[in-house]
């Protein structure tokens, strides 16, 4: 399954990511736990920020990371066994030192489960908020991502 972009609404860039359901991701009736939707939404910010060309490696050279600040999640319909998911990440707001994403978890054309996390970029050591890299800032607001297969 590759990694795909697609338009969410006017002036906005929607990343998707995708994932399968594995028996590690359920309960013993074959449903998703929930704490596993959090789990696939953060696979999906991490391809989102390798989509602009920060990955692990880069950032982490930089010496600062992001954290999540807040996170707030609606479960609205099971997932299950051996579905396969689109994992969708959106920015919503960003500033010197945070983004605020929506993402959602679908089967098709159904949302199973949605939210907003609140990401703030802190330096490694000290861990309090430093401003993000300026390119970082600027292709975000853009919405310029290089998508691709990860």
């Amino acid at each position: 399954m590759a990694t795909a972009e697609r338009p969410a609404a006017v002036g906005a860039v929607e990343f998707s990511h995708p994932v399968r359901v594995y028996i590690e991701d359920t309960d013993a009736g074959g449903i998703v736990y929930y704490v596993n939707y959090l789990k696939f939404m953060e696979r999906a910010r991490t391809e989102f920020m390798r989509s602009f060309g920060f990955d692990r490696q880069a950032i982490f050279n930089a010496e600062l990371m992001f954290v999540v600040r807040d996170v707030q999640v609606h479960y609205l319909e099971p997932a299950r066994l051996d579905d396969e998911l689109e994992v969708t990440v959106r920015l919503l707001d960003s500033g010197a030192a945070y983004i605020l994403l929506a993402q959602s978890v679908r089967r098709e054309e159904d949302v199973l489960a949605e939210g907003e996390v609140r990401i703030v970029c802190v330096d490694q050591r000290k861990l309090v908020p430093i401003r993000m890299p300026a390119q970082l800032l600027a292709a975000l607001k853009s919405g310029a991502t290089t998508g691709g297969e990860t």
